[in-house]
């Protein structure tokens, strides 16, 4: 029988990060992304380590090389403090659902990346399967917004621009992210050991170029008197880069890059039922028949 353990996590991922992603945008909207990036990698590193101590017996990963530090601590310098920066800016101009619709682009430029760097070569059903997942998500992303879609029916053509063109980052610092971290896990370190390692890098590194911009002591007071995003930003750690995160370095280590990044990529389609409810947005036609052919495409990858 076959083993689909890495991708079911890989939807695991998806779905935990579409929760995560609508908390972040209402706390976004308060204190801006750079402070959202900031705040949710000390709480998610912090949460991470309690959750590491528990299940292995110590805080850090004692057992970890060298090599596998150095490609993680990689990994998440690209993926969280970078990547997940433009990110969050989309999510403000744009909202969460068409923000997620840009990270599709990173299961194309971590199959590329794949070939190159790690010599992964999928079969021509899963090609097919990955680009029926990225035709049914850009179908639904190339539809303009209407007049009964509330989160960016009046936004200017050039913030909308912008917003997609953040959204575009992230999906690098995500597709850079996976590979660095497939070159951390290749090692044989657990994937729960990799994202402590992860997480407690980029927070050094967001951190730091707070203190550069002399822009720490502000973080914290606004952290203090707005402590209902604070709360936002805790659940969302919880589902982003602590459930979530651990998913997908499960996943890529046991299925191959382009088709856990595929699964992942799934975001947006979970986000169509949360935006109708939380946003008020209103879901097309075009919308539903996007998502029906991305599920065929995930379907080809199960079989």
């Amino acid at each position: 029988m076959t083993d689909f353990t890495g991708e079911l996590a890989a939807l695991g991922t998806a779905l935990a990060f579409a929760l995560g992603s609508s908390l972040y945008t209402f706390a976004g909207r308060k204190l801006g992304s750079p402070l959202v990036n900031r705040a949710r990698m000390f709480i998610a590193a912090l949460m991470m380590i309690i959750i590491h101590a528990v299940a292995y017996g110590e805080l850090l990963p004692s057992q970890a090389s060298q090599e596998a530090v150095i490609w993680l601590s990689l990994s998440g310098i690209v993926g969280f403090a970078l990547g997940d920066l433009f990110l969050f800016q989309a999510f403000i101009l744009i909202g969460p659902r068409l923000s997620m619709l840009m990270m599709a682009l990173a299961p194309v430029l971590s199959v590329i990346l794949a070939w190159v760097l790690l010599g992964e070569i999928l079969s021509a059903q899963s090609l097919l399967g990955i680009a029926l997942t990225l035709a049914g998500i850009f179908w639904v992303i190339s539809e303009r917004q209407t007049k009964k879609t509330k989160d960016v029916s009046d936004m200017p053509p050039r913030t909308y621009l912008l917003g997609l063109l953040f959204g575009f980052g992230g999906a690098v610092g995500q597709a850079g992210g996976l590979i660095l971290s497939k070159f951390g896990l290749n090692t044989g370190i657990e994937p729960m050991s990799g994202n402590v390692i992860r997480l407690i890098a980029a927070t050094i590194v967001v951190w730091l170029i707070a203190a550069a911009r002399k822009d720490l002591f502000s973080s914290l007071s606004r952290l203090r008197n707005h402590p209902k995003s604070v709360g936002y930003i805790t659940i969302a750690s919880l589902f982003g880069p602590v459930i979530g995160v651990s998913l997908s370095l499960l996943a890529i280590q046991l299925a191959p890059v382009g088709i856990a990044s595929t699964l992942m990529s799934l975001t947006p389609i979970f986000l169509i039922p949360i935006s109708y409810v939380v946003f008020k947005e209103t879901t097309s036609w075009r919308a539903i028949l996007g998502t029906l052919v991305a599920f065929a495409g995930t379907a080809l990858l199960f079989v």
